[in-house]
């Protein structure tokens, strides 16, 4: 069982045996209604370069993170080979036989070589609001490809937090099945949870 904390945007921090990853931090002030990222890991992992996903100096490394395996696989942050955006790493966390893939800004279908990688992760965090990523028709055709679990969107706006150019959250949910809102910023995420599409709500 990993237990995952959303913080916001695309930021969460997934705790396993006592030991933690945060991925993709935020600059104070980089994204509207969100606290600062003030936390402690063994690790911190950023997708890409850009300030809301890169702010390491939010994170203070204490202990390790040696529980948990770390994979990255190489794709795009737009749909032009990179030509726009640049490079955007995806990575899978695995601990205690769970698996969770956190996305990035990722902006287009991966390759045939990533999919294959990712298909049988427990989880997916994947972003939904699109101008800057995939949006929710592109995010949906990642997700049936490579057939999570348990699917979390991330990277989207609503009427208190997130960038004005991001779409909400609804429109993706509205391709989706078996949609829970947690009512938490927080989950366990386990091998032989139901399958479906968890909303985290930010607290």
């Amino acid at each position: 069982m990993i237990k995952l904390k959303w913080l916001g945007h695309s930021c969460f921090r997934a705790e396993y045996d006592g030991q933690a990853v945060v991925l993709d931090p935020f600059a104070p002030g980089s994204v509207p209604g969100f606290r600062d990222i003030d936390e402690t890991a063994g690790m911190v992992l950023c997708s890409h370069q850009h300030h809301d996903h890169n702010y390491t100096a939010g994170v203070r490394l204490s202990g390790d993170a040696s529980h948990f395996k770390v994979t990255a696989l190489e794709t795009f942050h737009d749909g032009c080979g990179g030509e726009q955006r640049g490079a955007n790493l995806v990575h899978i966390l695995e601990a205690g036989g769970v698996s969770i893939a956190h996305m990035g800004d990722i902006g287009c279908m991966p390759g045939p070589e990533v999919i294959e990688q990712l298909k049988g992760v427990t989880a997916m965090l994947i972003p939904v609001g699109g101008f800057y990523t995939v949006g929710p028709e592109e995010a949906m055709e990642i997700v049936r490809a490579v057939n999570p679990r348990v699917v979390i969107p991330m990277h989207y706006r609503s009427s208190s937090f997130g960038f004005d150019v991001l779409g909400t959250v609804e429109e993706f949910l509205g391709l989706c099945g078996n949609v829970t809102r947690l009512g938490s910023d927080s989950a366990e995420i386990t091998g032989d949870m139901a399958p479906g599409t968890l909303v985290f709500e930010y607290k």
